[in-house]
């Protein structure tokens, strides 16, 4: 009983916890570069096998797996963007650069929205600036029929499941040339690489080969990437504060999720399911979050949800804030 006593007094809270988890941040530079070739290597060898396989089948089946490994592949980029793998390294820096073309998250508009969402993330009256927007309750009633309807379009299922053209296409290229052109020039790029691609694929190799090589893998990586996005801040118990309430360690184990996933997907998804460690301190290299994980008890503690279709449909239901109950609620 003691002994329990002394370590509830000793549990690690706020900045204690942060400073914690600081061990963790030195890379391993050959894990670093092992794995992003090797995934890079199975994206390619996947890719060709859409196009050069003993069967049909067997050619969708590359398909299917390509999406996977490109969500794979886009968190470690997204690792990179921190600045916690392969940071200062130019070869790295024109890969992940290409890489951002190929998946419509360039580089320049990843960064800044990104480092955003980190820096507001779960505040409830900032701009929705790298995520998902939240409305209170009494803002969305208050708001004109035009805005709810927008407001619940983004939210909605298959905006989600339409991701790589919705949050990828639109959201990360479009509109950062319509709101800034002359500091997104890398998003006028990215489309103009992307489009032509996909037309030389349709063009020369067949639209069944386009199919294969181009739609499924962009829609199923789009789709995860989006969702995994939308579940790991809007899940059941996730807590939303205004500026004054808000902190960052706080946002971290309060409204960002840990996804417990099984094996495969923990490979496919690069750990990103250790959400909460992340946003705990993003210089972790994603190979060592379940390190932290189970080297810190306070961590353990915090809200779950999963790729289980009862969290999925729980996850969706949510819809705003409610400001009395504080927690959010869907409208029926």
């Amino acid at each position: 009983m003691t002994t329990i006593f002394v370590y509830l007094l000793r549990m690690l809270e706020g900045k204690q916890l942060i400073l914690a988890t600081k061990p963790f941040m030195k890379e391993d530079r050959f894990k670093s570069w092992y794995y992003t070739l090797s995934t890079l290597f199975i994206l390619i060898a996947l890719l060709f096998g859409t196009i050069h396989n003993f069967h049909w089948s067997l050619k969708l089946l590359s398909s299917i797996a390509a999406g996977f490994v490109i969500v794979r592949l886009f968190v470690i980029y997204h690792d990179h963007q921190h600045k916690s793998i392969l940071n200062k390294s130019k070869a790295a820096d024109i890969l992940f650069t290409i890489f951002g073309f190929y998946v419509l998250a360039p580089t320049g508009i990843w960064s800044r929205s990104h480092d955003y969402h980190h820096k507001n993330n779960s505040k409830l009256y900032s701009a929705s600036i790298g995520s998902y927007p939240i409305y209170s309750k009494q803002k969305f009633l208050k708001s004109s029929k035009s805005e709810q309807r927008h407001y619940l379009f983004i939210r909605h299922p298959l905006t989600i499941a339409f991701g790589f053209i919705f949050a990828f296409m639109w959201g990360m290229c479009f509109q950062s040339i319509i709101n800034r052109f002359s500091k997104h020039i890398d998003s006028l790029v990215a489309l103009i690489v992307h489009f032509a691609y996909q037309f030389a694929v349709f063009y020369f190799l067949g639209w069944h080969t386009w199919i294969l090589l181009c739609a499924i893998p962009h829609f199923i990586s789009g789709a995860m990437g989006a969702y995994l996005f939308y579940a790991q801040h809007n899940f059941p118990g996730a807590t939303f504060k205004g500026n004054e309430d808000w902190t960052y360690e706080g946002a971290a184990l309060e409204s960002s999720s840990y996804m417990e996933l099984s094996a495969p997907l923990k490979w496919a998804t690069a750990n990103i399911g250790y959400h909460h460690i992340h946003h705990i301190n993003a210089r972790i290299p994603f190979y060592r979050l379940p390190e932290v994980m189970d080297a810190i008890p306070e961590l353990h503690t915090t809200k779950r949800t999963s790729l289980k279709p009862k969290d999925v449909m729980a996850c969706f239901k949510l819809k705003v804030w409610d400001l009395e109950n504080q927690k959010m609620v869907g409208l029926g």
